[in-house]
């Protein structure tokens, strides 16, 4: 059964932050939306079936690194209203003390701004939103995933129909995060 992130105890943040998100350093926000887009991101991999501890790591990696989420921005950045354009380039543009170590300057500054992003959504508890954008980021395999889980909760088979391209618009257009 698939749950909406609205209805998980993900919605309720168990402690209130010291001040309105809006007014957050973007690299606190940061720190928050990584380990937001990481429980995400390992709640996906969980879904599917029949996967070993080693192979979960792979394919959480595949989605968490700077450079898949430097990715992730293009995927989603025409989709952002105004307000989350800004809090994206804000953590863009973000002073980080340590530099990158296995990663390329410009890809870590995006990554960073998605994760400030992911941060204020989900302080924000616009938890809808956050839920349509990291959809996004996983693509055609969400959507492939999602179809599955639809045709098995209605015994219809309509996973089937999704794998072969009448999912979402993300799956019939081969979006996504490419497989590394």
């Amino acid at each position: 059964m698939e749950t909406k992130m609205s209805e998980s105890w993900l919605a309720q943040p168990l402690f209130a932050p010291a001040e309105p998100p809006h007014r957050m350093s973007p690299l606190a926000l940061a720190y928050l939306g990584d380990a937001v887009y990481d429980l995400y991101v390992r709640q996906f991999a969980l879904s599917r079936a029949g996967r070993k501890p080693n192979a979960l790591h792979r394919e959480t990696a595949r989605y968490v690194s700077a450079k898949a989420q430097a990715q992730a921005v293009r995927l989603i950045e025409p989709e952002l209203t105004e307000e989350e354009k800004d809090m994206l380039r804000r953590g863009r543009n973000a002073k980080a003390h340590a530099a990158p170590k296995n990663t390329d300057v410009l890809d870590y500054r995006h990554s960073t701004g998605f994760e400030c992003l992911v941060g204020y959504l989900y302080l924000c508890r616009r938890y809808d939103r956050l839920e349509r954008l990291l959809r996004m980021t996983l693509g055609a395999d969400a959507a492939r995933d999602a179809g599955t889980a639809a045709g098995r909760e209605a015994g219809s088979g309509a996973g089937a129909e999704a794998e072969g391209g009448a999912g979402t618009e993300a799956a019939r257009e081969g979006e996504g995060m490419p497989h590394e």
